[in-house]
C-alpha cells in the first residue's frame, strides 16, 4: 500500500479529491471504504485491500494532496470533533464565499429566507438562560414558514417590512423539503427525536456569522450570550453541559468535561461556585431530558408532535423549578 502513496498529484489523488467534494463532509472511518476502492481501482480492479487496511497514514497523506489541490479554488479543509459522537470530521470549506452565497446557489430568495428564520429559532427563540435548545423540531419550523409581517410593522423597520411584504414564504411541504435537503447537504443533521440541529459543517462555514448575528461584541467576557464556547476547547457548544445556574456561562462538551473536572480541586463550578451536576444541558437534551418531555411521552404513546413546543413554554412561563426543568432526578 505504501506505494501507492505517491509525491505528486495522482489519479488516487484526484479521485479522492472528487469523492471529498461529493460527500461534503467525511471521518477517517468513512475514508477507509473510499481509499480502498480506490486503491482497488488503482491496481487495475485486481486489489484486494479492504477497508480495514487502509491506515491513518494513507488517510493523512491523501488528505494533506487534496488540501494542496484545494487551496487553487480557495477551498481548504477543516476538521471539527462532532459534540456527541466523538468523531472528527473533515470538511471542504470554501474561504472566499460566505455560506449564504452557497446557499444561494441551491435555495430560492423564499427559501434563503425561511433557513435564516429557522436558524434564529434555534439561536434566538429557542436559546434562552433558562433551557438552551439551540435545536427545533419540524413543527417548530412550520411556524417559520412565513415571515412576521406585523412584527416588521411593529418594529418600524421599513426595509424589513418591504422584504417581508415580497416573501410569500414556504408550504409546509416545501419547509419539508428544504429540512430534508439542508440535512442531504450536510449543514443540518436529525436526531432520532426529530430535533433538526446544525452539523459540525455549518459550525465551521458559519461561525463567524453567527458571532456577527447572535452575539453582542460589546459584552463582558461573563455575560451571557447566545453563541457559546467550552471552557475545555473553546469550540463552540451547541450540544453539550451547562452550570446550573441559568446567569452562569460555564459550557463543556460531554468530550470534554472528564478532563477538565480531573484538572480542577474542585466539584463546583469554577464561574459561579454553584455545585456542578452534569445534569443541566445543552441541545435538545434540554427539552427531551426534563420530567416534563418524559412525562408526555408516557402520556402520548411515544408521540412528539407538540411536546417540545409544551416544554419550552412552560419553562417560559415558570411553571417548574430550575432542577427539575433542567432533568435532575
Amino acid at each position: 500500500m505504501d506505494g501507492l502513496l505517491r509525491n505528486g498529484y495522482s489519479n488516487s489523488d484526484r479521485a479522492f479529491l472528487q469523492a471529498l467534494l461529493a460527500h461534503g463532509t467525511v471521518t477517517f472511518q468513512e475514508s477507509q471504504s473510499i481509499l480502498a476502492a480506490i486503491f482497488n481501482a488503482a491496481n487495475g480492479g485486481d486489489g484486494d485491500i479492504r477497508p480495514e487496511q487502509v491506515t491513518q497514514d494513507d488517510f493523512q497523506a491523501h488528505l494533506e494532496v487534496a488540501s494542496d489541490a484545494a487551496s487553487l479554488f480557495d477551498y481548504e479543509i477543516r476538521s471539527a470533533v462532532h459534540q456527541l459522537t466523538k468523531q472528527r470530521i473533515y470538511t471542504l470549506v470554501n474561504t472566499t464565499s460566505d455560506p449564504q452565497t452557497q446557499l444561494a446557489t441551491t435555495y430560492s430568495p423564499e427559501e434563503l429566507s425561511f433557513i435564516k428564520r429557522v436558524l434564529d429559532g434555534m439561536f434566538d427563540k429557542y436559546n434562552t438562560p433558562r433551557m438552551e435548545v439551540l435545536a427545533i423540531t419540524e413543527m417548530q419550523a412550520i411556524k417559520f414558514a412565513r415571515p412576521n409581517r406585523r412584527q416588521g410593522q411593529m418594529d418600524g423597520d421599513e426595509e424589513a417590512a418591504t422584504q417581508t411584504s415580497i416573501d410569500r414564504g414556504l408550504k409546509h411541504s416545501e419547509v419539508e423539503n428544504v429540512l430534508a435537503s439542508l440535512v442531504e447537504g450536510g449543514w443540518f443533521e436529525k436526531s432520532k427525536d426529530g430535533f433538526y440541529a446544525v452539523t459540525p459543517r455549518a459550525l465551521l462555514e458559519l461561525r463567524p456569522w453567527l458571532m456577527d448575528m447572535y452575539n453582542d461584541p460589546d459584552a463582558g467576557p461573563d455575560e451571557w450570550q447566545r453563541v457559546k464556547f467550552c471552557e475545555a476547547c473553546k469550540d463552540m457548544v451547541t450540544m453539550g453541559l451547562r452550570c446550573s445556574e441559568p446567569s452562569c456561562t460555564l459550557r463543556l462538551h460531554d468530550m470534554c468535561q472528564e478532563a477538565f473536572w480531573r484538572a480542577q480541586r474542585t466539584g463546583s463550578c469554577i464561574k459561579c461556585s454553584r455545585e456542578w451536576t452534569g445534569t443541566h444541558f445543552v441541545g435538545e437534551r434540554a427539552v427531551t431530558m426534563t420530567e416534563a418531555y418524559r412525562r408526555g411521552r408516557r402520556r402520548s404513546g411515544g408521540r412528539r408532535s407538540t411536546l417540545a413546543d409544551e416544554v419550552i413554554q412552560q419553562q417560559a412561563l415558570g411553571e417548574e423549578g430550575d432542577e427539575e426543568d433542567q432533568g435532575d432526578e
